[in-house]
């Protein structure tokens, strides 16, 4: 029953299929669906990273059009997250996106992706900084649109005014940043200090964040404000090798993890939703209802969707507590 599976919020590629390409068929996208579905995933968002904005919003026009051909294919993609263009340019915050096409938020902009999209877009992600009257966030909450911080350097005060105007959610919590930053005035601190107004998404392949930190960030946030994503790219499900993202191609060593050429950053992961649930349990010691809260509960609860009780209950009561919030997903 796919509302018994997991849901996954932010997904680039499957199983050898680059969400991300201009030219994706679609033989490819409905391979890519029946490995999700294939590895108990019940839904996902496409995310669309940053690039030139006519070239995403084809991107976005593709997969609306591709949706309409399959069941498969309209039963597994929920929406779209939109993950940039208007994040940092700064190095480190921007990541794997490609800085040329990173920008100030404007709205005439987003509306173009927004028209692509034709009302499927659930997140989209972008900077604070990069929306400094917060005109754009404002927007897209009166659309019914969860705006997410990530790829930033947002100040604190810029944070909270983005949080007035309606941000929810932090993508990748502990990710799109530099390995070197100050030890206490960073993004990552200056976002858990408002655990109590933002959802938070994880990447649970012990890369991106080490396992002693997920967890440190599971008690601060609590289980009912955080969630886990993927942000699989196309190596997810497959093995080492040379896998495509947008223009660019990355490398995946031997240990499963996608990299820039310098090693500079990850390039996304290649870690399923099923291997990153056996993480939670075997390295961060969660129990089965606390893995199933998040990587199926909270993220149908975002999106607003109904969550039907899972088919197995454990009873075990070791792992994170809950923490200090109560539970407030949407």
């Amino acid at each position: 029953m796919p509302d018994s599976k997991f849901f996954d919020l932010q997904i680039n590629g499957y199983y050898g299929v680059d969400f991300n390409q201009d030219d994706i068929s679609a033989a490819d996208l409905l391979s890519a669906c029946a490995a999700l579905e294939r590895d108990a995933v019940g839904g996902v968002l496409v995310t669309i990273i940053t690039d030139d904005i006519a070239r995403m919003a084809a991107r976005l026009t593709r997969f609306v059009e591709l949706r309409a051909t399959d069941p498969l294919i309209q039963r597994m993609i929920a929406g779209f997250h939109i993950e940039g263009p208007f994040i940092s340019t700064q190095v480190g915050y921007v990541g794997a996106h490609p800085v040329e096409h990173a920008k100030e938020a404007s709205w005439e902009e987003m509306a173009l992706l927004l028209d692509a999209a034709d009302g499927l877009t659930r997140i989209v992600t972008l900077a604070p900084e990069q929306d400094p009257d917060q005109d754009v966030t404002r927007r897209l909450v009166k659309q019914g649109v969860i705006v997410a911080a990530g790829h930033t350097n947002a100040s604190i005060n810029q944070l909270d005014a983005c949080l007035d105007a309606g941000l929810s959610l932090f993508t990748h919590l502990g990710n799109g940043c530099p390995r070197l930053m100050d030890r206490h005035d960073n993004i990552i601190q200056r976002a858990l200090s408002r655990a109590d107004r933002l959802n938070f998404g994880l990447i649970a392949d012990g890369a991106h964040v080490p396992f002693f930190a997920l967890k440190n960030y599971l008690q601060i946030a609590g289980i009912d404000r955080t969630f886990i994503v993927s942000d699989a790219i196309s190596a997810a499900g497959c093995g080492p090798g040379l896998y495509p993202l947008g223009d660019q191609e990355v490398l995946v060593g031997e240990d499963g993890v996608p990299r820039a050429e310098d090693d500079s950053h990850l390039i996304g992961s290649a870690t399923t939703m099923q291997r990153m649930a056996e993480n939670l349990r075997q390295h961060v010691g969660l129990t089965s209802v606390e893995i199933d809260r998040l990587t199926r509960v909270n993220p149908r609860r975002l999106m607003g969707l109904a969550v039907p009780p899972p088919t197995r209950l454990a009873v075990k009561t070791n792992g994170v507590k809950n923490g200090a919030h109560p539970a407030t997903a949407p």
